[in-house]
């Protein structure tokens, strides 16, 4: 929080005319022809209204709000050394970055040197912009992968003191099938995600709300246009994109210029949130942005005293609150899910069932449930989705989209949370079994015959299906036996050919095609006359034999078809 800074230039211990002078400064305007200083802000003499925020809804925030802490007068000092095994002074709270924020703003520089050298990008930037949009990921409350601990998300854009963006991801990233909401540490609203999002984690999904991904894309979306951020027009026309605000692009500005002089590592959730946002003087109906409380003074209990316990009396008192529905959860129950299972490439016919309960057990309706498939899986809920957020109905219940298998198969999860509470989720297990069939038959009843040392006329060809419908991408074997009660491998007669010409009694890792249909390859003949049998075997245990004759040509006639078993 600001008060936990104890620095911060609006309420630190700066000298009036100091902080009267830098906060001229970050409340200058977009106005042409302006007098700017050294780092492109402008001055307080050529101030004018800010932008409207609705003025721009397509840029990455949907102009949503932000923090409007300042840093510190003072810089890190000393600055972080290159040299290696350097030990760093620990200097302001706000320049210490948590570790795996660091490493994603980091890593984002990096790919960027690679994808577009011409732009020019610092990591430093992508900290000035993650520390005015989430206060770095809310201090740097992330997993181990750069997953924020819980959603962060801006108020809904609906017009209200706001851009008005109805809602363009059937609440897929911010749960509101209504209105947009920005989204995660770098604060994307998803219309704009849907195409600058990227995978920074190599993890194969593209997550708002993964610091990896969002900081990969901040940095391709600053990099666009052609805009080398070396030169201050273009850096102040790539912030103004990000969200187009004069005093957004002032405040980012001195973040930048701050980190530049220096920065440290400290560890993921001991940063400091910011308190201050743009939005505090016209929000009608508050959506707080979650903070970090303040910690207590060692000894007392007590809250620290730089932390205030009451509004500062030029700031207006909000009312507290309503409750909403989702204050009042304190636990999820399984509603009747049955056993999840589905044959690879199939649909689930059952759905996963969840209800939300008060700690009294009672229902709680209207309130957004998040479904999220996870674990090593490709299968997916209907319509390619692997999240999916669901409304509880005035039982309390809400029930996921049907579940699409992949290819994969084995066992995956599929986990259960409310949206903008922390709670403890369910975890279902949902399992892709191999595709099977029941039933080969012949798609044709042409007698297989041959000469000694000749070639069949025919390729032998199968149809499989499952409970009457085709069986597609089926794995089967084709082995030539000895006998109908003896499954060995037979040593003489009929006979494939391998790659190289080899003879080959046993073929594996066939599969039907998506017609269920499988066509063996040619098959050849040994001197050994008599009658022989082909099996074929498909996962799910169908089996057919299939009769081969070679005979003399004087004396070759029809054999009767093949035979099925089961």
């Amino acid at each position: 929080m600001a008060a936990q800074f104890g620095r911060r230039l609006a309420k630190g211990a700066a000298t009036t005319a100091v902080a009267a002078l830098a906060v001229a400064a970050l409340s200058a305007s977009q106005a042409p022809g302006v007098t700017v200083d050294d780092h492109g802000r402008q001055s307080a003499s050529d101030a004018q209204p800010t932008p409207d925020a609705t003025a721009d809804p397509g840029a990455a925030t949907g102009n949503s709000p932000y923090y409007t802490d300042l840093p510190p007068l003072k810089s890190p000092n000393p600055s972080p050394s290159a040299g290696a095994g350097t030990p760093v002074a620990q200097g302001e709270a706000e320049a210490g970055i948590p570790a795996t924020v660091l490493d994603a703003y980091k890593k984002a520089e990096t790919a960027m040197q690679e994808a577009k050298p011409g732009c020019n990008l610092p990591w430093q930037l992508l900290a000035a912009i993650g520390k005015v949009e989430s206060g770095q990921a809310r201090g740097g409350e992330v997993d181990a992968n750069g997953t924020t601990i819980t959603p962060i998300l801006g108020p809904q854009l609906d017009g209200n003191g706001f851009a008005l963006i109805k809602d363009t991801d059937g609440g897929k990233y911010d749960g509101n099938s209504s209105y947009d909401q920005a989204v995660g540490p770098m604060q994307f609203i998803p219309s704009t995600w849907a195409w600058a999002g990227r995978d920074g984690n190599g993890d194969g999904v593209k997550d708002p709300n993964n610091v990896y991904d969002a900081a990969l894309a901040a940095a391709h979306y600053l990099c666009r246009n052609g805009w080398d951020l070396s030169q201050q027009s273009n850096l102040n026309s790539a912030i103004l994109s990000y969200n187009n605000s004069q005093d957004y692009l002032n405040t980012v500005l001195s973040w930048l210029e701050y980190y530049r002089k220096g920065t440290h590592e400290i560890p993921d959730g001991t940063g400091s949130v910011p308190s201050n946002r743009s939005d505090d003087d016209e929000k009608a109906n508050p959506t707080p942005s979650p903070t970090k409380p303040s910690k207590p003074t060692p000894g007392t209990g007590s809250p620290s005293p730089s932390a205030p316990s009451s509004p500062s009396p030029s700031t207006p008192s909000s009312p507290t609150p309503t409750p909403t529905p989702t204050d009042t959860v304190d636990h999820l129950e399984d509603a009747g899910t049955a056993k999840l299972t589905a044959m690879a490439g199939d649909a689930f016919t059952k759905k996963i069932s969840t209800k939300a309960e008060t700690k009294a057990g009672k229902a709680v309706a209207k309130v957004r449930i998040r479904f999220t498939i996870v674990g090593d899986t490709d299968a997916t809920f209907t319509g390619g989705e692997t999240v999916a957020t669901v409304v509880t109905n005035s039982t309390g219940t809400a029930v996921a989209p049907a579940l699409q298998a992949g290819e994969k198969t084995g066992d995956f999860t599929v986990r259960t949370t409310v949206v903008g509470r922390t709670i403890t989720g369910l975890d279902y297990t949902a399992t892709v079994t191999e595709r099977v069939a029941d039933t080969l038959v012949r798609t044709s009843d042409t007698a297989l015959t041959c000469t000694p040392g000749a070639e069949f006329a025919d390729q032998v060809e199968v149809k499989a299906t499952y409970k009457s419908a085709v069986a597609d991408k089926v794995a089967a074997t084709a082995t030539l036996i000895k006998a109908a009660d003896d499954a060995t491998e037979n040593d003489k007669g009929p006979y494939f050919k391998d790659a190289d010409g080899k003879t080959v009694r046993t073929l594996t890792g066939l599969t039907t095609d998506d017609k269920g249909v499988l066509q063996l390859p040619k098959l050849y003949a040994d001197d050994t006359t008599g009658t022989f049998l082909l099996r074929i075997t498909t996962a799910g245990g169908a089996t057919l034999d299939v009769q081969l004759t070679v005979a003399a040509a004087d004396s070759a006639s029809p054999s009767p078809s093949a035979s099925a078993s089961s």
